[in-house]
């Protein structure tokens, strides 16, 4: 899952969580990168920085930004189970997937 030099901006669906089989948000974005540093640095108030998701812990890219908010409506439907499943089929051992992608 790592990003390549030049994909700056690109639809993504990516998922936060505090720690291990945490708290767990998704969200959607045009660029990772910038949108991750937000979650990081609490300049995202709300959800993300009350429960302090700062850790990126999966991510997936799409061709087209509605392919990708469909993508954030579908997975947002699943079950707890389900999203876990996800993450840990990516990322077993739930680490810090930002220092991947920049």
């Amino acid at each position: 899952m790592r990003l390549l030099v030049g994909m700056r901006k690109q639809p993504c669906v990516y998922i936060m969580s505090n720690r291990l089989r945490g708290v767990l948000y998704v969200g959607v974005t045009s660029s990772i990168i910038h949108r991750v540093w937000q979650h990081r640095t609490g300049m995202m108030p709300g959800f993300t920085c009350k429960y302090r998701l700062n850790r990126l812990v999966y991510f997936e890219f799409l061709a087209s930004f509605p392919e990708a908010i469909c993508r954030e409506k579908q997975i947002k439907r699943w079950r707890r189970k389900w999203k876990i499943e996800l993450v840990e089929a990516n990322n077993p051992k739930w680490r810090d997937l930002y220092p991947t992608i920049i």
